[in-house]
């Protein structure tokens, strides 16, 4: 198959995969420029595409060659336009200290640093106790366990101990690892017979850092293997930091041993951040980035986005993508006008049908077959689905969804509910398909 052939397809998936808006802003601009035999290069307008794709879409880019090739293939970004001098000379730090730090065997995000926190009244307990940590690792609040909601700085704060801790004590053995990596590493272990090469992993670290914990919920012998983990490394005074979306006591589905474990240390939890505190963010990650952002729109998209800091900085970078490839500065009236597809209009209520449409349009079925007694699994999924995000995200009664569904009882509602949200926390590409979903039906 030709080059462009394979591009092409890749761009349909992709498509397919993240609707419209998004794929017209990041993805249509982007050329390919050659195919190898374990790499491909494509050719992107700009730092700022470079940065947002790396970090939020890298997987998606990765999964559609794969589709089309059958290969696993590395992906290298190149950058079209001419790069200002600071810009490269910081790339290149995080490029090498990225190199050096997985040479060392850690995946942290180098550019995730205490120096680049912003610190508000939302995050101050969670930063304080973090920066603690660094200083007495295994000694100041062992286990610290970090809980928020999506987007406000969980996984930050974590990269930051790890990356603080590196530089200040080289011979500590550092580990980070999201829940998911955990699980799959040991259904690999268990599958092969190599959980004694697993134990060796994790019970011989000094900082163990585990993010997202709640998704271990309902897998019984992750569980299983993290509290035998956790015993080995507390009782050898090791440093252990837990991050989750949601406090101890409202993980569901994980035994009550490993939530009395998570409670032995410090829990801190991160706030709703102010408006001063995201506008401080956006001056921050302006700063960094080399953008000019006037006052008014940084008063502006701190008023519009209530509370997810990585949606902040995405609008951010979709200004200055933008802004350097029309050579239009941004104002006020350039930021409505680029982001009016991106942010949902408060004004304007989401309704069942939209989200029924959006959901049909996904899994490539009539949104009218939603309303029908069908009960095959292509049609019984997404609308398990859509019910989840009308209870989610509207403000009707279970009863008034369900009359939406062709008049589906309440207690019908409540089970497609239940399932949706057991198959969440034991599936995570699951989960990350119903954030794309929300995120394209708000869009």
């Amino acid at each position: 198959m030709e080059t462009a052939a394979i591009w092409d397809k890749c761009l349909k998936s992709i498509d397919d995969k993240v609707g419209g808006s998004v794929f017209e802003l990041w993805f249509k601009p982007i050329k390919l420029k050659q195919i190898k035999d374990d790499y491909v290069v494509v050719e992107i307008p700009n730092r700022f595409y470079k940065e947002w794709i790396e970090e939020n879409y890298s997987e998606i880019i990765q999964n559609a060659f794969r589709e089309q090739t059958g290969q696993e293939l590395t992906v290298k970004y190149k950058i079209a336009e001419k790069q200002d001098k600071e810009v490269k000379k910081f790339d290149a730090r995080i490029d090498s200290r990225r190199r050096a730090l997985r040479n060392k065997g850690v995946f942290l995000n180098p550019k995730y640093t205490f120096e680049e926190f912003i610190a508000g009244p939302s995050n101050q307990f969670a930063h304080a106790a973090a920066m603690k940590v660094t200083e007495a690792p295994g000694r100041a609040y062992n286990p610290l366990f970090i809980y928020g909601g999506v987007g406000l700085g969980k996984t930050h704060l974590i990269n930051a101990i790890g990356n603080r801790v590196i530089d200040s004590m080289p011979n500590f053995r550092v580990l980070y690892v999201p829940s998911e990596q955990f699980t799959n590493e040991v259904v690999a272990a268990i599958r092969h017979d190599k959980m004694g090469e697993l134990k060796d992993k994790y019970r011989n670290v000094d900082l163990l850092l585990l993010d997202d914990v709640q998704f271990i919920a309902n897998k019984t012998q992750t569980q299983e293997e993290f509290f035998h983990t956790f015993n080995a490394l507390y009782e050898q005074q090791k440093q252990i930091v837990i991050s989750s979306d949601r406090s101890p006591r409202d993980i569901s589905d994980i035994t009550d041993r490993l939530k009395s474990r998570f409670t032995m240390g410090l829990i801190a939890d991160i706030q709703l951040p102010s408006v001063e505190t995201k506008m401080a963010i956006l001056f921050k990650k302006a700063e960094y980035q080399r953008i000019q952002i006037p006052q008014d729109v940084a008063y502006w998209l701190a008023m519009k986005i209530k509370s997810n800091i990585r949606e902040l900085e995405g609008c951010l970078i979709k200004l200055a993508a933008h802004s350097t490839l029309t050579g239009v500065p941004i104002t006020l009236d350039m930021a409505k006008d680029v982001l009016k597809d991106f942010l949902h209009d408060d004004e304007r209520p989401l309704t069942v049908e939209i989200i029924q449409k959006a959901v049909a349009d996904f899994y490539g079925i009539r949104f009218q077959e939603l309303k029908t007694k069908k009960r095959t699994k292509e049609i019984a999924l997404p609308r398990q689905i859509a019910m989840y995000i009308s209870r989610e995200h509207t403000d009707l009664s279970l009863n008034d969804i369900g009359k939406n569904f062709g008049g589906k009882d309440h207690s019908t509602v409540i089970y497609a509910c239940r399932q949706i949200d057991k198959r969440k926390n034991a599936d995570e590409s699951f989960n990350r398909i119903i954030e794309s979903l929300i995120n394209k039906i708000k869009g």
